[in-house]
């Protein structure tokens, strides 16, 4: 038994130990060395700081609630996101937008006695250009694509027919017409036009569902009464023609309508005067923040004030832009092809509509599990829209997301079970997604009422502090923020300007080294261990 007095000679170390331990330590001295020089900043002491100031109200962005979406959606916006590296909101906003697309022609949801309405959806994401919008919506409405042309096939011989019978139609009454003129024709010949005048042959209804804001309500009222706005340029609808001083609020007025599920009556002087009713529509969009800021100058406060961007559920992604390495495509995609089969069998359900053309979509209800927690929803929400609530700021968009949570969870249950009773199950879903879109739209609304200094200050720090998580580090070169940081924000005058507003809060601090420039956040704000 060795005598424990005396030390164990130690284990000579093999030649794989002593090249680990040269590597190491070579290591080590590397980044001593570039410390020294300046290259890698050391981690500095949180004593060296003031405690952080917060800059608006204690409200953090929260990771989309991806577990929340039924298997098959979530599965495909996970196939498409591993290829397309798109933030993952801006994606399940696009395969919600499909989904909302495809059922809202079949079904209406009861919420209560008295309280029904659509199930459309009507989502906005604030991101800027390049977020690959456009890519993700291809992805996720190929079956609209396919099943518009499939109709239009179909269709084909009634267009033809159609149009023979309308020509026909044209070169009577354009006959009456000319008798008239040269004083040919007579009372009898009056009453002959009045006549022919109903005997015009209605167009028949082609399904198209993918449109543009142009001649909206005409298309819903003659056309197709199902629509879909889904864009990456939400330019074309709040900065359109129709969202002009002198029309904002008669457009505006007809897609609160809409969303409500409501009658909307257009009155014209010079061509025909008609009434939409019975038509659904379902809009997605993407907005650089600016754009929608002038939105907002632009309106008057009609915006918010009407309700209009209260009725959407809005998203404000970190941009995932300068992260996204090439990867070859997926050679299948067998989630997304089970998406794109469930929208295709639900697109080939025939749509009721009257003789008039109007929707008469099926009645949904909850549950009663379900609606106990709708009403438990519900009035989670309102205490906090009292005067001090949580969501007092927000009480627009607040008041509206009982409502949408009932939306949601309809197109959840039809989507995985078809009709029938709408279950806890998808309420429950449901619920924590509009709930994160309420948080989402409290932030950006909370950021919208500040100055703009103070507004920048709030975008800077938030992305200064996603980087850092990120990247592990508390040290970030100006040129990345001139080259990735919030747009709006990337230009060398703007950056300074605002990081005066971070420094005064002691939450960041701008560092010059000769002519680098670095931004260093305080320590005390990060935990790396999330």
């Amino acid at each position: 038994m060795m005598d424990p007095a005396i030390p164990p000679v130690p284990r000579p170390m093999s030649a794989t130990e002593r090249a680990a331990q040269r590597g190491a330590e070579y290591l080590d001295r590397v980044i001593a060395e570039r410390r020294g020089a300046g290259v890698i900043a050391p981690m500095p002491d949180p004593h060296d700081w003031p405690e952080p100031s917060p800059l608006v109200a204690a409200l953090k962005p929260e990771s989309y609630p991806l577990d929340a979406l039924p298997d098959t959606i979530r599965k495909a916006v996970e196939e498409v996101r591993a290829f397309a590296k798109a933030p993952v909101s801006l994606l399940a906003s696009s395969a919600l937008a499909s989904v909302s697309l495809a059922i809202q022609a079949l079904y209406d949801v009861k919420r209560a006695d008295g309280l029904t309405g659509p199930v459309s959806l009507f989502l906005l994401t604030i991101a800027d250009s390049g977020e690959r919008k456009s890519t993700c919506d291809s992805y996720f409405t190929l079956p609209h694509r396919e099943y518009e042309k499939e109709q239009a096939g179909r269709k084909k011989p009634d267009l033809q027919e159609y149009r023979a019978k309308l020509a026909a139609w044209e070169a009577k009454r354009a006959a009456i017409l000319n008798a008239i003129r040269k004083g040919e024709g007579t009372s009898g010949s009056e009453r002959e036009l009045y006549d022919l005048q109903k005997q015009k042959p209605p167009a028949p209804r082609v399904p198209k569902l993918l449109r543009t804001p142009e001649n909206l309500a005409y298309i819903l009222a003659h056309q197709w009464p199902s629509a879909g706005i889904l864009s990456s340029d939400a330019g074309i609808v709040l900065g359109a023609h129709g969202m002009g001083q002198d029309s904002i609020m008669r457009n505006l007025t007809l897609y609160n309508v809409l969303w409500d599920g409501g009658e909307h009556s257009i009155g014209r002087k010079t061509s025909e005067c008609y009434t939409v009713r019975g038509a659904r529509l379902t809009v997605g969009l993407q907005i650089q923040e600016p754009t929608l800021r002038e939105f907002f100058e632009r309106s008057s406060g009609l915006a918010r004030g009407t309700g209009f961007l209260a009725r959407f559920l809005v998203a404000r992604p970190e941009s995932t832009q300068g992260y996204r390495p090439f990867t070859d495509p997926p050679s299948s995609w067998p989630m997304l092809a089970a998406f794109n089969q469930r929208v295709s069998e639900i697109l080939n359900t025939e749509a009721k509509l009257d003789d008039d053309g109007a929707l008469t979509p099926d009645m949904l209800a909850l549950s009663p599990e379900a609606k106990d927690a709708w009403r438990a929803f519900h009035d989670a929400i309102e205490v906090e829209l009292r005067t001090g609530g949580e969501l007092y700021d927000v009480r627009d968009v607040a008041s509206k997301a009982a409502d949408n949570a009932a939306r949601l969870a309809a197109l959840f249950h039809v989507f995985e079970c078809g009709g029938g009773t709408i279950g806890l199950e998808s309420l429950e879903a449901a619920s924590r997604v509009v709930a994160w879109h309420l948080n989402e739209s409290h932030l950006f609304f909370g950021e919208l009422a500040l100055p703009p200094e103070l507004a920048n200050a709030a975008r800077l720090d938030s992305w200064l502090l996603n980087y850092c998580q990120r990247e592990r580090t508390h040290n970030i070169p100006a040129r990345t923020v001139q080259q990735f940081g919030p747009h709006g924000l990337r230009q060398r005058a703007v950056i300074e300007a605002t990081m005066r507003e971070l420094e005064e809060s002691g939450r960041a601090r701008l560092v010059r080294k000769g002519r680098r420039k670095d931004i260093h956040v305080n320590p005390a704000l990060l935990d790396w261990g999330k």
